[in-house]
């Protein structure tokens, strides 16, 4: 899709004119990586807002462990930012990390920060993007308080499984990746999911997945 269009999708760019548009779309700098990839570090300083044109992105939190939790994926066609875009010298308070191959559209603050300024639709649209972010963020650190690695599987199974209710589908992502979702440990997440399977929720083995009861899933889930 051609940059133009794909930016005049977007709410916080959609009510700019059409040389508003070009002016963005020639000065943002487009960047392809690998599946694997790190695109910043924590403690990175890191002043740009990035597009996810295609691929996916992980947001990682890393304890002295070694342990990972994985905060948000971010998909195409959804915005993003390093802190520092908006606070000057703030370091990235999570790494971002390519779960496959992916292409970024991305500016500066430096590029970027003259256009918010002259525009205050833009930077409210901007401001509501965020506080729905952090609205997903509270969400997640809600579960982590206050459900047990069970019900936070369940969840993690029904949306990430919604195709396997009845049918058998490849498990594409592994327990260390389970885990790293979930705030837990990869043997914890291997206890669960057989307990599951036990119970009769899922059917499983090394390569496959299905769903045989949702609403005991659901239940576990709090949903």
């Amino acid at each position: 899709m051609e940059l133009n269009n794909l930016l005049a999708q977007f709410p916080i760019f959609a009510h700019l004119d059409a040389g508003e548009i070009s002016a963005l779309a020639a000065s943002a700098v487009t960047r392809r990586y690998r599946n694997g990839d790190w695109i910043v570090h924590r403690g990175d300083v890191w002043p740009y807002l990035f597009i996810v044109e295609s691929g996916e992105i992980n947001v990682i939190k890393e304890s002295m462990e070694g342990r990972s939790l994985i905060l948000e994926t971010i998909r195409p066609a959804e915005i993003f930012w390093g802190l520092a875009f908006f606070i000057d010298d703030a370091p990235m308070p999570a790494a971002l990390t390519t779960s496959q191959e992916s292409k970024l559209v991305l500016w500066s603050r430096e590029g970027l920060l003259p256009l918010l300024i002259r525009n205050g639709r833009m930077s409210w649209e901007l401001s509501r993007l965020m506080i729905r972010r952090m609205l997903r963020v509270s969400d997640i650190v809600e579960d982590l308080a206050f459900q047990p690695v069970s019900g936070r599987l369940a969840g993690l199974i029904l949306d990430h499984y919604q195709g396997a209710e009845g049918d058998y589908v490849a498990r594409d992502i592994t327990l260390d990746e389970m885990a790293a979702r979930i705030g837990s440990t990869r043997e914890m997440v291997c206890r669960a999911l057989y307990r599951f399977a036990e119970k009769g929720a899922i059917d499983i083995n090394r390569t496959e997945l299905k769903i045989k009861d949702r609403g005991m899933l659901e239940n576990q889930a709090n949903r």
